[in-house]
């Protein structure tokens, strides 16, 4: 080997460590956030998904995306183009982005959905490409994903009151033949639970939306629609399941989003419905137990920590898993989860959402926040992000610090009615899971 070339060959390999080095120091270094600065760091990456990964001739949002560098999905989601239409308001009232330019967003979206978006009696698709509409892997009509777009639209249309943009929302809305979907097509007249989705092969799913979980705005939302609502016995026609864990009652322990996605939209705090039911002491319930089971079995997983928790559905090492608590788990934990969980143990999220960014987010932090899951023990941090664990959290946020997006559609006359068909009532002196 001559002496030219030792040296030459010496001097690519120092400058790729070189290289290397700075580059893996870059990666490692993350700036010291206040938890104030890194809640708002969550908040505002979630909202540049909506805004980045939604298609700009159509405002359908991505399923999910990579937490850095490029990817090529197209699968949108309707759940997560709900998010993202009420993700708009939050970004205009942070100062995000232009008043104009989030109107537009909504806009071009809505205008979209409601005038080329395929729909059957007003249902529409759980997956679909985000630049055409066309239905992909042969996906259901999804009754909560529909009713989670919905709401999104709903959420945009009252703060832009007297719009386009409101009109829109609200024809979005009206055209859900919503006994369609509770009646099997009118297969089973009497039937009083809401089907979980149809498909043209095969006709109704033979799931229904019967028992405690996120259902609480797809029926609040159907008894509340002046077009054909669902009627009142619905709301009771569903099941309560209550559980206990170390002392603990709750209602079905569950996936933690059970506790968190209907109380992005509506504010069910100090209230009980018409058989006595408190829905947000269940919920801090639910996430206090869920929190206690992942610190109970420290001693078989590296992951769990008294501030590192969370069990939902999400990603995992080898696939997309729903985790439960008490139930299945393997170490699989959900950022997102564990910061949605705010609206009812905000010290407990906010010192779990520090402890992440702090022990794994060089592992786990990227453009649009946390990954969707991680787990330690397998060594594994999820590159991806998903478009309703993002919403979920971002709403969370803004409803602890604002009540922003409870406020809004508390404003739709939808929300009045369907509060009054449910018996709500308030909650009087120490709060419990039933009266």
């Amino acid at each position: 080997m001559s002496i030219r070339f030792r040296f030459s060959f010496y001097l690519l390999v120092f400058c790729l460590l070189f290289v290397g080095g700075i580059a893996q120091a870059q990666r490692l270094t993350l700036p010291l956030l206040s938890e104030k600065q890194l809640l708002d760091e969550i908040q505002h990456r979630a909202f540049l998904f909506f805004w980045e990964k939604s298609d700009s001739h159509t405002g359908l949002t991505n399923d999910r995306a990579k937490n850095s560098g490029q990817d090529d999905y197209t699968v949108a989601s309707t759940a997560s183009t709900g998010y993202a239409l009420a993700s708009l308001p939050i970004a205009v009232q942070h100062r995000w982005i232009a008043r104009k330019e989030a109107y537009n967003r909504a806009l071009l979206t809505l205008t979209f959905l409601t005038n080329k978006l395929p729909n059957v009696h007003g249902w529409l698709y759980h997956f679909i490409d985000k630049r055409t509409g066309e239905r992909v892997w042969n996906c259901e009509l999804s009754s909560i994903d529909t009713v989670l777009l919905v709401a999104g639209a709903l959420v945009a249309g009252q703060y832009w009151r007297h719009t386009e943009v409101e009109r829109l929302a609200n024809a979005l809305y009206e055209r859900l033949e919503w006994n369609w979907m509770r009646t099997n097509g009118g297969l089973m007249p009497s039937k009083q639970v809401v089907s979980m989705g149809w498909k043209p092969e095969d006709g109704f799913i033979k799931s229904n939306w019967d028992t405690y979980c996120e259902l609480k705005t797809l029926y609040l939302l159907g008894m509340g629609s002046k077009r054909d609502p669902l009627p009142e016995e619905t709301w009771n026609a569903w099941t309560r399941n209550p559980i206990e864990y170390k002392g603990m009652k709750t209602l079905a322990g569950g996936p933690i989003f059970f506790h968190q996605m209907a109380f992005g939209f509506y504010d069910f705090r100090n209230w009980y419905d018409s058989q006595g039911w408190n829905y947000a002491y269940a919920a801090e319930q639910g996430i206090k137990v869920n929190r206690q089971f992942c610190i109970d079995l420290q001693g078989k997983r590296k992951t769990y920590a008294p501030n590192i928790w969370g069990l939902n559905a999400n990603d995992a090492p080898d696939g997309y898993r729903a985790y439960a608590a008490p139930g299945e788990e393997d170490g699989t934990v959900s950022p997102t989860g564990a910061v949605a969980s705010i609206l009812f143990t905000p010290k407990l999220a906010k010192e779990a959402a520090v402890a992440m960014y702090t022990r794994y987010g060089h592992h786990l932090w990227g453009r649009y926040g946390f990954g969707n899951a991680f787990n330690v023990d397998k060594n594994w941090f999820d590159p991806d992000v998903i478009g309703i664990d993002l919403g979920m959290a971002l709403l969370a946020i803004e409803n602890h610090q604002s009540g922003m997006v409870w406020k809004l559609l508390a404003l739709h006359p939808s929300t009045k009615r369907a509060w009054e068909l449910a018996g709500f009532h308030r909650a009087e002196g120490v709060p419990r899971l039933k009266e």
